[in-house]
């Protein structure tokens, strides 16, 4: 099993190492978000945990001796796989305050 949260803490998953939620916990207030945003979040702490989940599952692997290359085939994600993947995911996603004051 793995977890995952949103930036703020309020809406977290834990999952299968599929990515399969076990459990959601979701602050009240984020219950009024639109069901589609909310859907997606929930999507989206889903893959970030079922990817953490597999570079555990290969950080155990190599540990027991498994070549570089058999762990190539598992396809499961390195630490650079998941670090660029959520890399990404903050760029696309507007992770700043949104506020009516402007920054001076």
């Amino acid at each position: 099993m793995a977890r995952a949260a949103s930036r703020g803490g309020l809406i977290s998953v834990e999952t299968t190492e599929q990515g399969l939620p076990i459990k959601i916990d979701i602050e009240p207030d984020e219950l009024r978000r639109a069901p589609e945003e909310l859907a997606r979040e929930i999507s989206r702490l889903c893959r970030r945990a079922a990817n953490r989940a597999g570079l555990a599952r290969r950080t155990e692997l190599e540990a027991a001796g498994m070549s570089s290359d058999m762990l190539a085939l598992t396809g499961l994600p390195t630490a650079e796989d998941i670090a660029r993947e959520e890399y990404v995911e903050e760029s696309e996603h507007d992770y700043e305050p949104q506020s009516w004051l402007r920054s001076v």
